[in-house]
């Protein structure tokens, strides 16, 4: 590939279009927001003068509900030899298409699984679909030059493909993505009214299951319009088990013995059933789930020491897994919780208390 359109300089659009200038890609972009478009250009996505003939990919970041009007604009043009969208959802558009009487055989329907609580092109970065799942959903009209097109693609951005129906892959994301953020925005939704004294009390629990409440709504708006049915489909199971949870903690409030353990005994199903399905979440660079010891260090909120932190645990010579950082309300220091191997952690916890840090029991 030496050249490439990108229509649509949203997040996706332009950490694409970023992606591919970075790897010396001649990228053409445009946007209905011209505002937009010459703002992907300033951050270095490419240019917004048109190309001189048809580009190898064109690239369509639009909603869902916008493909298939889109596409038709950019084959009527023959703006591409080849044409892929990154829509968050597939069926729907691919319909779209197939009705309008598109040229089916150079367009390749795709998902990048990656994306941010912002939008924009000033949110975008060249390293957002590193290590990311992008899904690619051919037919039996796709030719393999589109498919060896979208495939490179793919690569250039550091993403690993993954090939799926486009039904299943709406249903899989109504299940790990639309889902979860409708639910993650109707827990902070009960934060809204709430007594100030309590929302002081948030704590990293709450603030990871509603960091991605966050989101644009207009843009979610458009998501789940596309995948309503389903997402339904999710929400109705989940509504399900919540009632059966319901009615166990009410339980637990009886009067009669039976009846509480009764009421024990759903809610210990329900959390064993969690458990099970938290550990199928792939684990890091999606190998299988590993389990970390968690050495929890007291950080102040000074310049550099984050940094310094850091250096300690690697002359120690202990790999960080993972790290989260917990902030203390109304003091000026944080927990920084380090996932390492288990056969490490005692040795590292006993190492940075040597060397002054306050680790935490």
């Amino acid at each position: 590939m030496r050249t490439a359109a990108v229509i649509g300089t949203g997040l996706i659009g332009t950490s694409a279009a970023l992606a591919l200038t970075r790897r010396g890609i001649s990228v053409h972009l445009e946007d209905a927001d011209a505002d937009a478009a010459r703002t992907a250009a300033s951050l270095g996505a490419g240019t917004t003068e048109p190309a001189e003939g048809p580009v190898d990919l064109a690239v369509i970041a639009v909603p869902p509900a916008l493909v298939g009007k889109v596409l038709a604009d950019c084959q009527r043009r023959g703006l591409a030899r080849c044409y892929t969208d990154v829509a968050s959802v597939k069926a729907g558009p691919r319909g779209e298409i197939t009705a309008l009487g598109l040229d089916t055989v150079h367009y390749i329907g795709s998902h990048p699984m990656a994306g941010r609580e912002r939008s924009g092109p000033l949110a975008a970065t060249a390293d957002l679909f590193e290590g990311r799942p992008w899904v690619l959903t051919p037919t039996a009209d796709t030719d393999t030059e589109t498919l060896n097109a979208a495939l490179e693609l793919v690569a250039l951005c550091g993403a690993m493909p993954i090939v799926m129906d486009a039904a299943d892959h709406d249903r899989a994301v109504a299940l790990v993505s639309h889902a979860p953020q409708l639910l993650s925005s109707l827990v902070a939704a009960r934060l809204e009214h709430a007594e100030e004294t309590a929302v002081r009390l948030s704590g990293q629990g709450v603030r990871d299951v509603t960091r991605i409440a966050a989101s644009n709504p207009a843009m979610w708006i458009d998501i789940l319009s596309a995948n309503a049915g389903v997402v339904a489909d999710v929400l109705d199971d989940l509504a399900a088990d919540l009632a059966e949870t319901v009615t166990a903690l009410r339980a637990l409030q009886a009067a009669d013995e039976s009846t509480r353990r009764e009421g024990a005994a759903g809610i210990e199903a329900v959390m064993r059933r969690g458990n099970t399905g938290q550990a199928r979440i792939p684990g890091k660079h999606g190998a299988p789930p590993t389990r970390y010891e968690t050495v929890t260090v007291v950080l102040g909120d000074q310049p550099g020491e984050l940094g310094r932190l850091f250096g300690e645990v690697g002359a120690l010579g202990v790999n960080i897994e993972d790290v989260t950082i917990e902030h203390s309300t109304g003091q000026q220091v944080g927990h920084v919780q380090l996932a390492v191997a288990p056969a490490r952690a005692r040795g590292l916890a006993a190492g940075l208390r040597e060397r002054g840090w306050g680790v935490r029991e």
